[in-house]
């Protein structure tokens, strides 16, 4: 890049960066992670006591990938109400052989995007290749891209959705039928009856999903759990599947793991990088009856992956805007 920063905004991150160039920007990172090319440092995430927000940074290297940055940002829920989508960040890029700020990319678009890339990801190497039905847990702002995503990995034929406000459910039905796939609002239980594979984005703090729902091939995707005290499944459901993860030190620490470490049901040593699977020093799904679940807790190199690749891509389309510091 030349001198100066380079200013991304978020309409050209959802103009330049798809959802193709973010699974394989999330796919290569995840491997990098899983032979320590690349790591994440620890995260700071905290309630700040106003407007019910959380807000906190995540940062890391990818010496591979030569990207070094951070997000700051978090979550207002009153957003929504506004106008505003509830996630707010924004990412820094900086160069690894100087220190001196690369560019400043919007992070919204590329948070979801991200989010979305990752579950996908473990779908591409967890989920049976005969999955046919999508469930689909949490019906808000990333679900879109959560379902638009995972429909790219596998043939799917229809999506079995919940959501504790079912008023939200049409805007994720029309999702659906853009894809043309059938569409039915169900209860958690018969989305674990008829569900292939489940993807859960919501921000709640109790378990949705019970063990005994879940079909035996089942592969889900555990997504918004990403803070100490949240939950989105029973923990005996981790004892009873083989367990991925983005990062274990995230899972175990505020990841959907936290829960079932806790009450002794798994071990941090039951937990596999995802990344292992990818780099192939890992099987995998080994039977078309084990249960398979990722716990993607989101990690900052995530982050720096995709907004690393907005960067370029404006920059070659024209788009962005370069100032002097």
């Amino acid at each position: 890049m030349s001198d100066g920063v380079l200013i991304v905004g978020e309409d050209v991150c959802a103009e330049v960066v798809s959802s193709k160039d973010a699974f394989d920007a999330v796919e290569a990172v995840f491997g990098a992670m899983a032979s320590g090319d690349a790591y994440n440092f620890p995260v700071i995430r905290e309630a700040i006591g106003y407007a019910d927000a959380l807000y906190g940074f995540k940062s890391g290297f990818d010496k591979a990938g030569k990207t070094l940055g951070v997000k700051s940002g978090g979550y207002w829920p009153g957003n929504m109400d506004k106008g505003l989508t509830n996630h707010q960040s924004t990412i820094f890029l900086f160069d690894p052989d100087t220190g001196m700020l690369q560019a400043l990319v919007g992070g919204n678009y590329l948070t979801a995007v991200r989010t979305a890339a990752s579950s996908s990801v473990s779908i591409a190497h967890l989920a049976r290749k005969d999955a046919k039905v999508l469930g689909m847990v949490g019906a808000g702002h990333q679900s879109s891209f959560q379902l638009c995503a995972a429909a790219e990995q596998r043939a799917f034929e229809k999506v079995v959705a919940w959501n504790p406000h079912p008023e939200m459910l049409p805007r994720l039905e029309s999702v659906a039928e853009e894809l043309g796939l059938a569409f039915e609002a169900v209860s958690p239980e018969q989305l674990g009856e008829e569900a292939d594979v489940i993807i859960t984005i919501t921000s709640a703090f109790e378990p949705l999903l019970m063990k005994d729902w879940i079909k035996p091939g089942t592969h889900i995707a555990c997504m918004g759990t990403d803070t100490k005290g949240k939950q989105e499944v029973d923990p005996a459901l981790l004892a009873r599947a083989t367990v991925f993860a983005d990062e274990i030190a995230q899972s175990v620490s505020i990841g959907e793991a936290q829960h079932a470490i806790r009450d002794g049901l798994i071990g941090e040593g039951d937990i596999t990088p995802v990344g292992a699977v990818i780099n192939g020093t890992h099987p995998g799904r080994q039977d078309a009856a084990e249960i398979t679940l990722f716990d993607g807790t989101g990690v900052g190199l995530q982050d720096l992956a995709v907004a690393s690749v907005a960067a370029v891509k404006a920059e070659q389309a024209g788009k962005a805007t370069r100032v002097a510091l």
